[in-house]
């Protein structure tokens, strides 16, 4: 059995990081990884999507259309854009954060209003949270990425000690302690939501 896993948001909001440790996760779990990022405009504030897969053996990267048991999302639109790779008991995992384009902020589209109950039309399964403002409470608003990580662990199954390994394996030593206390935070977040 092969599961799947999706990540996305907007560049610099450490996607492509979040997509490193849950892969390392998987693989100090013992499991068969593979893994595709698009990250075209990343850098301008583009859309950004991670895909993730392990298992026993797995043989492609890509996530088939309604088969994901996680869907994360840093940016509470780009959940929706990419909502057909989410199974249908699948949980999505949302930050609240608003990244409005440039498109919409000089009046050519508008940025829809979205917030949690409309979202959980769309979601059966939805963890609602504000990634930023909990690492901010930490000391790092950069540790988001982590906090949605936490959240998302809660309905994976790769133990907790593979998650830290993990965290210890793709992040810069002075940021471990920080991104593993976002992690544990994220999980008693969904821990205590669901």
């Amino acid at each position: 059995m092969t599961t799947s896993v999706v990540l996305v948001g907007v560049g610099g909001q450490g996607i492509l990081l979040a997509s490193e440790i849950v892969a390392q996760a998987a693989v100090v779990t013992g499991f068969d990884v593979k893994t595709n990022e698009v990250h075209g405009m990343a850098q301008r504030g583009g859309s950004v999507i991670a895909q993730i897969r392990y298992g026993e053996k797995v043989f492609s990267p890509l996530v088939p259309k309604r088969t994901a048991k996680v869907l994360g999302s840093l940016e509470q639109i780009e959940c929706l854009r990419y909502i057909d790779y989410l199974a249908e008991d699948g949980l999505a995992v949302v930050s609240n954060q608003k990244i409005i384009p440039v498109t919409a902020s000089t009046g050519g589209t508008p940025y829809p209003e979205i917030n949690e109950e409309i979202l959980s039309q769309y979601f059966p399964k939805l963890v609602y949270l504000d990634a930023i403002a909990i690492a901010s409470e930490l000391g790092n608003a950069k540790a988001a990425n982590t906090i949605l990580l936490g959240a998302m662990s809660t309905r994976l199954d790769l133990p907790e000690t593979s998650w830290i390994e993990a965290i210890r394996r793709s992040v810069k030593e002075q940021f471990c302690d920080i991104n593993i206390k976002a992690f544990q935070k994220g999980r008693e977040t969904a821990e205590n939501g669901m």
